[in-house]
């Protein structure tokens, strides 16, 4: 009929709403596989890292032990005959003993640290060695006989008297003076008075070499800078 207006039909709600459900379902999609994509490289990345850090710790066991055994190569060596190497310590035996309640050593074992040492420094210097050796610690022992403070102050001077015998720059084989200076930077003086008993006194009474390595989260440090002087003249000595 003439002058009646059709009300316009209205889309129904579920066609309206349609299209925007559609789009929130793949955004969420979206997000879900963007999600597991980042925690499938975040995985990665861990497991690469402890894979790295593995890695890191078995280089560092395999050079300690490819050290440690070029060190008991050199013990090997004929003229070295009497030295043991056992785990990261240097024993000389009776190679360096000294007498009940003293310090002292004779002039066959003041000439054989000479001897070997130098050759010692020489192989800790190279590759096997030398990224993770941190010091070596002249390590003193006293027998049980005597007190225990006694004997931690007489340990500490047969330790000493080892690198006053080393570096010694008027003995007739002294080592070089870059010997000595490595000695200085180097080397550490310890006691453990009658820690670490041997089967009898006489072998209680020794000396060795400790050998310690950086740990891998260690940072490598230079060695100190220490002033240099040529005075000879040890401390227990008598004037």
């Amino acid at each position: 009929m003439i002058g009646l207006k059709t009300a316009s039909r209205r889309p129904l709600r579920d066609q309206a709403e349609k299209p925007f459900w559609i789009s929130f379902s793949d955004l969420m999609t979206a997000l879900m596989v963007l999600f597991l994509v980042a925690m499938a490289v975040a995985l990665m990345a861990v497991t690469q890292g402890l894979k790295r850090v593995e890695a890191e710790k078995l280089a560092r066991v395999e050079a300690v032990r490819a050290c440690m055994a070029d060190v008991g190569a050199l013990a090997e060596k004929p003229e070295f005959h009497g030295i043991t190497v056992n785990d990261n310590a240097v024993e000389f035996g009776a190679l360096a003993e000294f007498e009940k309640r003293g310090y002292d050593l004779s002039p066959e074992r003041r000439e054989f640290l000479r001897r070997f040492v130098p050759q010692l420094l020489d192989v800790v210097a190279k590759g096997n060695c030398g990224k993770w050796l941190k010091r070596v610690v002249v390590e003193g022992f006293a027998s049980r006989e005597g007190s225990y403070l006694y004997n931690l102050n007489l340990s500490l001077q047969r330790s000493q008297r080892v690198l006053c015998t080393l570096l010694d720059a008027q003995a007739a084989d002294a080592p070089s003076e870059a010997d000595r200076r490595t000695i200085r930077k180097l080397f550490l003086v310890g006691g453990s008075s009658f820690n670490a008993l041997k089967s009898n006194a006489e072998e209680s009474r020794r000396v060795e070499l400790r050998l310690e390595f950086r740990e891998l989260d260690e940072k490598q440090e230079s060695l100190p800078e220490i002033p240099w002087d040529e005075d000879s003249k040890c401390p227990l000595d008598k004037a």
